[in-house]
């Protein structure tokens, strides 16, 4: 494996999360859209930023232990896969597929990320590669 390889492996999976989680906090943007009182917005948004506080701990454990990253993320994708397959709001299937592969595909592809970087550890890790 190159130099440059291993480097890619290590730093994928750490620059989609830091981006997958900036594009996941947008959306509490829209408790600004809401007519309430100052306290009420900012308790909706950090209720809405709860998905977000979970994912940087993901992050952070999985920073320094991939196979908890690959677990804690591919569990996030699992579960928000679970939760818009039970909504009862009527819903048309192809936006709910739309969802998933907005929120839970990412996690999917974060999850298989630091799964790889877990497994190659010892080779990405050899010969001085632990500067990263």
């Amino acid at each position: 494996m190159s130099t440059l390889s291993k480097k890619v492996l290590f730093w994928m999976p750490r620059a989609l999360s830091i981006a997958f989680i900036a594009f996941l906090s947008l959306f509490a943007l829209d408790v600004f859209n809401e007519q309430v009182g100052f306290w009420r917005i900012v308790l909706a948004l950090i209720l809405h930023q709860i998905p977000v506080f979970v994912l940087i701990a993901a992050l952070v454990l999985a920073w320094r232990w991939e196979w908890i990253g690959a677990a804690l993320y591919a569990a996030a994708g699992l579960l928000y896969v679970v939760w818009v397959v039970s909504m009862s709001r009527p819903v048309p299937p192809a936006i709910r597929l739309i969802w998933i592969l907005t929120i839970a595909g990412p996690t999917f592809v974060i999850a298989g990320l630091f799964l790889a970087n877990w497994l190659k550890r010892a080779e990405l890790h050899k010969s001085g590669g632990a500067s990263f």
